[in-house]
Formats: structure tokens, sequence, C-alpha cells
């Protein structure tokens, strides 16, 4: 009788992205734009991402908390990790995040 190995676990992580902008100035459109490529590009299909404008959603931030904006968090997996500002360098923002990218698919 031949003993069943379990399959090896070739589920990639899903990763929760939280980017805070402030207001409607360029910094924080060109980070909008920026983290929505890197998104499609890298983590198709293995993501989500929550844009959160900290003039109107100061709900979103404790009590006392500075933030910079923009400024990209990396929710899950855990740990959490930052990258500020335009998110402009995607290898600073790969690598900042501790994303893998997505494997290229032949």
């Amino acid at each position: 009788m031949k003993q069943q190995h379990p399959e090896p676990e070739s589920q990639e992580p899903h990763y929760i992205l939280r980017l805070f902008v402030a207001g409607t100035t360029p910094n924080s459109l060109r980070a909008i734009q920026n983290v929505r490529h890197i998104c499609e590009e890298q983590l198709a299909g293995r993501h989500e991402l929550e844009v959160i404008d900290i003039y109107q959603n100061t709900g979103q931030l404790a009590p006392g908390q500075m933030v910079v904006a923009p400024t990209l968090v990396r929710q899950s997996p855990l740990p959490v990790r930052r990258v500020i500002g335009d998110l402009s360098n995607r290898s600073r923002v790969l690598a900042g995040l501790d994303i893998v990218p997505h494997p290229l698919q032949g």
C-alpha cells in the first residue's frame, strides 16, 4: 500500500494593503497610480488595496497617531511594513514591503 503524502502548499500569500494619502495633492495622486499599477503587475488576484484619505477619514487613525502621506502599509501578511513617498521606485516598494513578485505564467 502506497503512503500518501500531502500536496506541498503552493498557495501564494494574500496581501492586504492600505494607502494613506492627503487629499488630491500631486504626490497623493501619483502614489495611488503607482501602487495600483504595482498591484496589477505583481499582485494580480492576490491583494486587497484600500485607499484612505486622511483628511476625510480621520476615524481610521488612532487618537494621536501621526501619519506622513502618502504611506503604503502592508497589513498582511505579518509583520506590518510601511513605505513612505509617491511609490514611484517599484523595486524600493517591493523590497520595502517584502512583496514576492507574482511568478510569470509561461
